[in-house]
C-alpha cells in the first residue's frame, strides 16, 4: 500500500474510533464471506464491521487516545464500530460467536473506557436502550395512573355523599331548608310536669 493510502486509511480508521461510542475488536479467521455478511447484517445498520490492518489500526487507535487494543492486535483483525446502543452490539457478536465458534471476541472500548471479552459478555447481558426505554414508560404510565386515581378518589367521595344527601333530601324536605330533619319516632316525649307547667309571669302571686 503507498504512503498516502495508507495515510488515508489512517484518517479513516482514526475518525471511526472518534465517531463511535464503542468499538469491539474481533478475530474472524476461518469465517467465509458468507458468514461475515451475515454477521454484519445482524449487527445494523448502526454499527460497522471492518476488517482491518493490524499495523495502521495500530496508528490510529494511538492517534485517537484508544490502547485497548495494543496487545490485541494479532491474526486476521476486524473491529466493530458501535454509532448506535453499545449493548445490542454487544448482544450480536456474542450471539454471533456462539453460533460461530471461529468468530473470537478479543476486547474493546466503551466510551474511552477498555474493555476484556468478559466485559463485553457483561455488557451484552445488559438490558438494551430500547428495554429499558420502555420499561422507563411503563414505570411512568402506572404513576400517572395512580396519579388519576388519587385525585379521581376525592371527587367520587364527594360524589356519593351528595348522592347520599339527595336521597336524605327526598325522604325529609326539611333538610333542604337547614333544618335537622325530621325527629325520630322513637324520641322521648317531654315530662307531664313540664308540659303543663305555666310560665312563671302567668303563677298566681304568693298570700302574704
Amino acid at each position: 500500500m503507498a504512503r498516502p493510502e495508507k495515510a488515508a486509511a489512517v484518517a479513516e480508521l482514526t475518525e471511526q474510533f472518534r465517531s463511535s461510542s464503542a468499538a469491539v475488536l474481533t478475530e474472524y479467521r476461518g469465517l467465509t464471506v458468507a458468514q461475515l455478511k451475515e454477521l454484519r447484517r445482524a449487527l445494523g445498520e448502526t454499527t460497522e464491521y471492518a476488517v482491518v490492518k493490524n499495523t495502521l489500526t495500530r496508528i490510529a487507535a494511538k492517534d485517537a487516545g484508544v490502547d485497548a487494543f495494543d496487545d490485541l492486535l494479532q491474526g486476521p483483525s476486524a473491529i466493530a464500530f458501535v454509532k448506535g446502543d453499545p449493548v445490542e452490539a454487544a448482544k450480536g457478536l456474542r450471539d454471533f460467536a456462539r453460533a460461530n465458534p471461529l468468530l473470537v471476541i478479543k476486547g474493546g472500548v466503551l466510551e474511552g473506557k477498555p474493555l476484556d471479552a468478559a466485559g463485553i459478555s457483561k455488557l451484552a447481558d445488559l438490558e438494551s436502550r430500547e428495554v429499558l426505554l420502555a420499561k422507563l414508560a411503563g414505570a411512568l404510565q402506572g404513576s400517572l395512573q395512580q396519579a388519576v386515581s388519587l385525585f379521581a378518589a376525592p371527587l367520587s367521595q364527594a360524589a356519593r355523599v351528595v348522592d347520599a344527601l339527595r336521597q336524605k333530601a327526598e325522604q325529609d324536605p326539611s333538610v333542604l331548608a337547614g333544618g335537622a330533619g325530621t325527629p325520630a319516632a322513637d324520641a322521648p316525649a317531654p315530662a307531664a310536669d313540664e308540659a303543663t307547667a305555666a310560665p312563671a309571669d302567668e303563677q298566681a302571686p304568693a298570700e302574704a
